[in-house]
């Protein structure tokens, strides 16, 4: 059976944002992750566009309905590929299929005599486009518009909604999983414990014209939410593919909780009027604040997917916005939170891994993959470590865990790092140790072709450079798919390894409008006639905070011979630049014990901020040669212990 996943038709009063990118970027990326799993999937997203809203949108700009939409909607269209994401179909409420389907159902439950014409008095909310019941109501207001619903008593059509009521309580609580997370589903079953009202399913045209005719009374149009729903059906074919249930049978809806209401309880009672096995499970998302702010047009703080990109990259802001949220519950996005995980997660962690295995071993095995030897009890914990992540990560995806499921891969990222500073490639090669120098080569490349495939879902383009880095042929599934857990040593012996570009350059905040950098890594030396020294005062020493620090990543700073990024612990995680990249390769820093200068103004070093500086000794070789060497303390010194 094909999985069919769906974003909620997103409505065309209102331009792309944050919200409308999150929900995509999930729905793409669960596709993704059912094709890495080669299970048959289908993805499809699109528009919602009839209804009041439409109309004095499309009046507002002084054009008619029609040619509003289709500005909006191909907007949403235009955006989607900026952030990577690929569907099957971009439905419209406006295709001729979609207005045959609605009208098909609508006349099914009529001639059943589930719809019915009456009188109704109520409170209308034009932002939900639906009536409201009391209870509903916060302080006298819609508790989402912040508006008071305004009375109308009109004639309209109903659908008897409450029929279905205890059915489809039955339905909930016999499937555990059909409403996620949880909570979601208990706020449906408490809202079911009351009476439920019919739903009104009609406008007439006297008042609204844009929208779908009824079938059977052409004076009225659709409600726009019955309309709307019924586009998962559409897209599966219905009703006119009588395979339609090859697809309709996996359907999965993803929507942010402020259309629960609708798609828990409208929808399901609807496909059980007409007839429709109900869709398989309703994921449920929580809100993005913007620097701990609901976001709004009034308050200007409306985030639009193609800025997004723009600042920070595609597949960035994937991985935040995956990574950041607990599915479920809200979430914060700032420009600060994107750039500290980008650099935590993205450049010291995977693009220091990257960049350090792959140039070892085109440096230590001429570029291709090494012929392992008998694998040591180090290697055979690597390989169980990838077989528990790839178990784990499948497991948290499947479930819409996105963040634990980027967990586990990055602890598997921070053991392949481990494993670097562990077995010391560097001094194997000095020692001519081939045989070891091959295996512990053969193991890194293989822990980032796993990590490639993991990537490939949440990071499309990062997770595709790691590969092509490693040779692997992106129509060869039993390199690039997860089809089973058991994935340790299937990269070929010989395969061809690229070096390839550093893959996630550090990201820096822009300095406040006026301050320029100092240009060095930490404060300017006064000079002094005659000499390059002067005293200081005991105090001023103790203003001095010395604190030990261990390096966990080292590369670098392009274009330049003598500077390093280093990526130290001194209790804490911080970038430091180091001028002593004539003196020590990259690789033979990676866990050793230093001393730094933590107290020190950031400064940046050809673009790279530094938090502190690295302590040298100039020292002359036996040749005369001039260099550095880095004070370090005596075993049993912790990262973060102060020196004094």
């Amino acid at each position: 059976m094909t999985t069919y996943i769906t974003t909620p038709i997103y409505y065309v009063n209102a331009q792309p944002h944050l919200g409308h990118a999150y929900t995509t970027i999930v729905a793409d990326t669960y596709n993704r992750f059912c094709r890495l799993r080669g299970e048959a999937s289908r993805f499809q997203t699109g528009t919602d566009e009839h209804g009041d809203k439409i109309v004095e949108a499309a009046a507002g700009q002084g054009v008619e309905p029609q040619t509003y939409v289709d500005s909006i909607s191909a907007q949403f269209r235009q955006t989607w590929p900026l952030l990577g994401v690929e569907y099957d179909r971009f439905i419209r409420t406006t295709d001729a299929d979609h207005v045959n389907t609605v009208r098909h159902i609508l006349q099914a439950v009529y001639d059943q005599g589930d719809i019915y014409f009456d009188s109704y008095s109520g409170l209308y909310c034009t932002g939900c486009e639906r009536f409201l019941i009391e209870r509903e109501l916060v302080d006298g207001k819609c508790p989402d518009h912040l508006v008071a619903p305004k009375p109308i008593t009109e004639q309209n059509y109903f659908f008897r909604m409450s029929r279905y009521q205890q059915r489809l309580i039955d339905h909930i609580e016999a499937n555990p999983d059909f409403i996620t997370p949880a909570r979601y589903r208990n706020e449906v079953l408490s809202f079911l414990s009351d009476p439920l009202e019919d739903l009104c399913i009609s406008r007439p045209t006297s008042r609204l014209s844009w929208g779908i005719p009824l079938p059977f009374d052409a004076d009225y149009v659709t409600y726009v939410w019955f309309d709307a729903l019924i586009n998962y059906l559409t897209g599966a074919g219905y009703p006119d593919n009588p395979d339609y249930m090859a697809i309709w049978g996996g359907a999965e809806h993803l929507i942010a909780k402020d259309i629960l209401k609708p798609h828990a309880i409208y929808w399901p009672t609807m496909l059980m009027a007409a007839d429709v096995p109900l869709y398989r499970k309703l994921h449920v998302h929580g809100y993005w604040n913007v620097a701990q702010t609901k976001m709004s047009k009034s308050l200007g703080n409306v985030v639009r997917p193609a800025d997004m990109v723009a600042d920070f990259g595609i597949d960035t802001i994937r991985y935040f916005l995956l990574r950041e949220m607990t599915f479920g519950l809200d979430a914060s996005f700032s420009n600060d939170a994107i750039i500290a995980r980008s650099n935590a997660d993205l450049a010291n962690d995977l693009g220091n891994l990257c960049s350090r295995a792959l140039t070892m071993i085109v440096k230590y095995c001429d570029g291709r993959v090494p012929e392992p030897a008998e694998p040591q009890e180090i290697d055979q914990n690597l390989a169980a470590a990838a077989h528990e992540m790839v178990d784990s990560y499948c497991g948290y995806m499947a479930d819409f865990q996105f963040h634990r499921g980027l967990q586990q891969l990055w602890g598997f990222i921070g053991e392949a790092n481990r494993y670097i500073v562990a077995t010391e490639p560097w001094n194997l090669a000095k020692a001519e140790d081939g045989v070891r120098l091959a295996t512990v080569m053969y193991n890194l490349a293989e822990s980032l072709r796993i990590i490639g495939v993991a990537l490939q879902p949440v990071m499309p383009a990062t997770a595709r450079t790691i590969l092509e880095n490693l040779g692997v042929a992106a129509d060869d599934p039993s390199l690039n798919t997860f089809t089973d857990t058991d994935q340790w040593g299937r990269l070929p012996v010989g395969t061809t390894i690229s070096k390839g570009k550093n893959l996630f350059p550090r990201l820096s905040p822009p300095s406040p409008q006026g301050e320029k950098s100092s240009g060095g890594a930490g404060p300017k030396k006064k000079k002094h006639k005659g000499d390059d020294s002067h005293t200081i005062s005991i105090g001023q020493f103790k203003a001095i905070d010395l604190r030990v620090a261990q390096v966990v990543a080292a590369e670098r700073v392009p274009k330049s011979k003598k500077l390093l990024e280093l990526v130290v612990d001194v209790g804490e995680k911080r970038t430091v630049v180091a001028g002593i990249g004539e003196s020590y390769e990259p690789q033979e820093l990676l866990g050793k014990m230093v001393v730094v200068v933590v107290n020190l103004e950031p400064a940046t070093l050809m673009g790279v901020t530094s938090n502190g500086m690295v302590l040298a000794a100039a020292t002359t070789g036996p040749e005369g040669v001039n260099g550095l060497s880095l004070v370090s303390p005596e075993a049993g010194a912790k990262p973060g212990d102060k020196v004094s």
